[in-house]
This record gives structure tokens, C-alpha cells and sequence, in this order.
């Protein structure tokens, strides 16, 4: 340091931001994507799985896009975005190829927005998911590595094959069984507890959903019995 010229300040590094993992029911909530192309493409098709309501502000769209919204799943308005374009959303996703304007989408959401791959004109990020029926296991880098998050997601994918898929299916009418005809809290709750064992998960694995049903059946039929 020059004698007599005061000390620089050492900028510091921002605080990463700690996310609150969360699933968002969005069933006829609308939400905003801002842009046409490939990657708001990819954003679109889970939303609609979703059942939200969703508005694409785009002068052009992909050609899948536009199948979808000749099947009258969303609905487009086909020009630059505005100021406004915003209101009443729920969720808002900029997925634009101009930095201008999505950092303008971002600065104008009064609600829940992403901006792709900018996270710090985020305040919720996407993680990388794995969808087997009613499974759906999120994976998330908190934006260090999406990357290792898509492989974690991979190496998940071969852990809980499409048999989950059916089992939860299944489970789903067996709770509802149960629910309306085992009335001792406790047992219900051994019971629960039992289907969600390590066992019962090796079994549908190794022998399959008809296996496992039988044990299911046996199993709800002593609890009523009791």
C-alpha cells in the first residue's frame, strides 16, 4: 500500500442463498413463460403436467409449441413482452435469449420467478427431477452443480424403477381402504409404517407388484380383524 493513500476495500463475496425445498400445487394457477424458443419449450411441457394455466409471451415459437397451442393448452400472445404481461401470475419463468429482458421480466414479478441459468434474478431455482407416477424426487445443487444434480437425478432413475409407479398406484386405494375401515389410529399407523418398510420395498423389487398386493390384502384383513 502507498503511504498516505487510504486502504482498499476488499469486495466481498455475496452469501449464497439457502433454498426452502418446496412442491408447489399449481392446478389452475396461471403462469407466465416469456420466450418461444428451445429452452422455454422444455419449461412448458412441466408446467402443463402441472395443470397450470400457462401464457407464452413470444413473437416466435418451436413448432412443438405450436402444436400445443393448437390443441388449446396454453395460450400465446405473440409478440415482444410488456410491461404488465405479468399481471395475475402465479409463477412467472423468463426463458428468453435476451438478458435485457429478462432481467426487466425479473425486476417486474411480484411473484414467484425464474430466470434459466441467471440465479441471482431467481428467488426459486428448479431442481433436477425424477417423476415415477406420484414419486417425484427432487434433486438440487442449490445452483453449485447442476450437473452432479442431473447425475444424482440418473442414478435415482435406477433405484426406483417404473414398479414404484404401480405400487403407489396401488397404495393409494389400499390407504383409501384403510382409512375407511380401520378406525384404531395406531394400527393404521403400523400399517402405513409396515407398507413403507424396507421389506415391502425389497419385495417389489425382487417379486413384483402381485406379491406384494397379496401381503397388502393380509395385512389390511388382520387389521380389521383385530
Amino acid at each position: 500500500m502507498v503511504k498516505g493513500q487510504p486502504a482498499r476495500k476488499h469486495a466481498q463475496t455475496p452469501v449464497p442463498p439457502v433454498y426452502y425445498p418446496l412442491f408447489l400445487n399449481l392446478s389452475g394457477r396461471k403462469v407466465v413463460v416469456v420466450g418461444g424458443g428451445k429452452v422455454a419449450e422444455r419449461k412448458i411441457f412441466p408446467l402443463l403436467k402441472s395443470r397450470a394455466r400457462v401464457t407464452v409471451i413470444s413473437p416466435m415459437i418451436t413448432r412443438k409449441i405450436e402444436k400445443i397451442k393448437e390443441l388449446r393448452q396454453i395460450r400465446h400472445v405473440a409478440r415482444p413482452y410488456r410491461k404488465g404481461d405479468l399481471r395475475d401470475a402465479f409463477l412467472v419463468i423468463a426463458a428468453t435469449d435476451s438478458p435485457d429482458v429478462n432481467e426487466r421480466v425479473s425486476r417486474d414479478a411480484g411473484c414467484l420467478v425464474n430466470v434459466v441459468d441467471t440465479p441471482h434474478l431467481c428467488n426459486f431455482i428448479v431442481p433436477s427431477t425424477m417423476v415415477r407416477g406420484p414419486l417425484n424426487i427432487a434433486v438440487s445443487t442449490s445452483g453449485v452443480s447442476p450437473a452432479l444434480a442431473r447425475f444424482i437425478r440418473k442414478e435415482l432413475e435406477k433405484v426406483y424403477g417404473c414398479e414404484f409407479t404401480r405400487y403407489l398406484h396401488s397404495l393409494r386405494k389400499i390407504r383409501e381402504d384403510v382409512m375407511d375401515t380401520v378406525h384404531d389410529k395406531k394400527k393404521r399407523k403400523a400399517l402405513f409404517k409396515h407398507l413403507a418398510s424396507e421389506e415391502v420395498i425389497r419385495k417389489v423389487r425382487e417379486k413384483g407388484l402381485k406379491e406384494v398386493k397379496k401381503t397388502a390384502v393380509s395385512l389390511l384383513e388382520k387389521a380389521k380383524s383385530r
